[in-house]
């Protein structure tokens, strides 16, 4: 599997629209060139450890990649999300930190029939939480995991959620529960 970056001009103006109809507009929204200035440098620090992320990431959730490729838009501003896997530019955010979180979900996404009965376990345990809590639960396990293999304690700290509420409960969660219990209790192949 393969991480293909992209710009694609209309997209980011759709993100740009978007985000100046809302009110979120950042002070300068980042040029094309800017943008595809940005997607260079990060594609050449991805091209340093894309192997043995996506290989950590099937591994520690036991799930195969689907696709030999996904394309990742790199758009000026606005939410990171997983399909399409959309990253934008943040200077005060790690690239890499925020495409691991999502690419997790897009593993999830990839094997979302295999993974429907682990889903609908986690959703009744955790039937009080918002929809959005219940699925970082086990991308966080997930995360910490990789995290704690492959760059350490002070980065996995350093990407704990602090402003989504949603987030930090989920985070709070996998913490109480322990990362290794969510993984093993949600991802072993309920057939």
């Amino acid at each position: 599997m393969k991480i293909a970056f992209r710009y694609s001009w209309i997209y980011d103006q759709m993100w740009k629209t978007s985000l100046n109809n809302g009110s979120m507009m950042p002070d300068k929204y980042p040029s094309p060139k800017e943008i595809q200035k940005y997607m260079g440098l990060q594609k050449i620090k991805w091209a340093k450890c894309e192997s043995k992320i996506l290989l950590e990431i099937s591994k520690i959730t036991g799930l195969d990649w689907q696709e030999s490729q996904i394309y990742c838009y790199v758009v000026g501003a606005g939410r990171a999300f997983s399909d399409p896997l959309t990253v934008p530019m943040k200077p005060d955010k790690n690239f890499i930190d925020t495409l691991v979180h999502e690419l997790i979900h897009q593993v999830q996404i990839q094997n979302a029939k295999r993974l429907s009965k682990s889903y609908a376990a986690l959703k009744a345990k955790y039937s009080k939480e918002s929809i959005i809590t219940i699925n970082h639960i086990i991308l966080f396990a997930v995360y910490m995991k990789l995290y704690l293999k492959l760059f350490g304690k002070k980065r996995l700290q350093k990407n704990r959620p602090m402003k989504n509420q949603e987030y930090v409960r989920a985070w709070e969660i996998v913490e109480r529960e322990g990362f290794e219990n969510i993984l093993k209790e949600f991802l072993i192949d309920p057939n």
